[in-house]
Order: structure tokens, then C-alpha cells, then sequence
């Protein structure tokens, strides 16, 4: 999932896919969260705006197609396909992208902003980090840490799932623990996740405090957490 996974650009605001060289520069397509925007970005400036709201999956599909057409890239590469489920939604039966309720997108668009800041920091400070991608299977924006072969922390922020209805801070361990062997405590308010995979979580109800308050606790859960992760891999 490497290629197709996307990094937060905070210059736009969006999740930008990796830049392909065309015709009239380097070229990359992403998602600006806050408007709920597809944009186009050529050369680090957004050279096209597709607003989502009351298009189609396939419109949408078609007016990307276009502006990539415009770049000098073959429309006919562009593809909805996909290897792995996504749960089912209306959009995906035909119905038009919604932009409602967009005090929602916002308050999205920061989590995603927020934690990239924090996880980059995480990831250019721990030995053996990946860079921070969003990973289009789980719609989570994490850095993979690896310890030693066949064994690796996460660190990361997830949109919301069936979990948690609700972002949410995680960090989990390959191999997976037992759950016996989670004697650890956690700071910053974080807790064991036991319920079909192991790991620190940090729920957004739970973070409090102004933004400075709100750092410090999210930094205090994540590295006592990756801590936590990092002895249990290592047993």
C-alpha cells in the first residue's frame, strides 16, 4: 500500500498523494479536508479545484480525469479499484458527496493536521520510523517503527471505526501481546485496547485542556505507549 498511501501537506490543508512527473511539472492529487475538495497540485501550488459536494463517486472520477487529461496524463489510468472492503455507504450506490455537517470537516481536517505534526515528530526522533502516510485500507495516518525483523510498533491516528466513533490515537505491536502482558501504565490517559487487537489508545473525548495541554498529553500518551510497545516486542 506504500504507492498509493498520502501524506498531510499542511501548506493546502490536504491529503496529497506522492508527486508524478508530467508534461508541465510534478503533479499530485489529494483531498483537501476542511471544504471537502479534490485538488490538483503542480509544482507544490494548486493548479485545480474539484469540489466534492453534489458530485457523483463517478463525476468526480470524470472531472479528475479531466484535469489530469489537461496535465498531459492519460485519463483512462485512472481507477476506482481496489484491493481491499470498505464499509458500505450511500456514496458508493451512486449518491452525491455531502458536505454537511462542515463544522465536521474542519474539526477533521485538524485531527489529521494535529496529529501529522506530532506523529512527524515521533517519527523523526525514533530510530527505525517510517515517514507519517495515511494508509487507505484502515483511512489511518501513522509512522510504522521497526525493532527488529518480523517485529514493529505503530504509532498513529485513526479518522474513527467501529471501534471508536470518534478520532482516536493508537499505538499497537507486532507480534501482537497477550493481554496478560499488559501490566504497563500509560500516560497522557491512555489506555489498553483488548477487543479484537491489542494497543494504547487515546480517544478524542478524552484529550482536554487548551493546545498546549492538549500536545503535551497526546506526546506523553505516544511515547509512553512506545515505550510500553517497544519492551513487549522485545520480550
Amino acid at each position: 500500500d506504500s504507492h498509493t498511501s498520502l501524506g498531510w501537506d499542511a501548506t493546502s490543508g490536504a491529503l496529497l498523494s506522492h508527486s508524478a512527473r508530467g508534461p508541465r511539472g510534478a503533479i499530485a492529487v489529494g483531498v483537501r479536508v476542511s471544504d471537502l475538495t479534490l485538488i490538483v497540485v503542480r509544482d507544490g501550488a494548486v493548479a485545480k479545484v474539484i469540489p466534492l459536494h453534489g458530485l457523483t463517486a463517478a463525476g468526480a472520477t470524470a472531472s479528475l480525469g479531466a484535469a489530469l487529461s489537461d496535465e498531459g496524463f492519460d485519463p483512462a489510468r485512472l481507477t476506482l479499484a481496489r484491493h481491499y472492503d470498505l464499509p458500505a455507504h450511500a456514496v458508493a450506490d451512486g449518491a452525491p458527496f455531502d458536505f454537511a455537517p462542515r463544522a465536521a470537516f474542519g474539526e477533521l481536517a485538524q485531527w489529521f493536521g494535529n496529529a501529522a505534526g506530532e506523529l512527524g515528530r515521533v517519527a523523526s526522533t525514533t530510530p527505525g520510523a517510517s515517514d507519517v502516510r495515511l494508509w487507505p485500507h484502515h483511512f489511518d495516518i501513522a509512522t510504522l517503527v521497526a525493532i527488529r525483523p518480523g517485529a514493529s510498533t505503530g504509532a498513529g491516528l485513526s479518522a474513527g471505526d467501529g471501534y471508536y466513533a470518534e478520532p482516536y490515537f493508537y499505538v499497537n505491536a507486532n507480534p501482537a501481546p497477550r493481554a496478560e502482558q499488559l501490566t504497563d501504565s500509560l500516560a497522557g490517559g491512555g489506555t489498553w485496547h483488548t477487543h479484537e487487537w491489542i494497543g494504547a489508545v487515546l480517544p478524542a473525548s478524552r484529550v482536554v485542556g487548551d493546545a498546549a495541554a492538549q500536545q503535551a498529553q497526546v506526546r506523553a500518551c505516544l511515547e509512553s505507549s512506545l515505550t510500553a510497545c517497544r519492551k513487549l516486542v522485545s520480550i
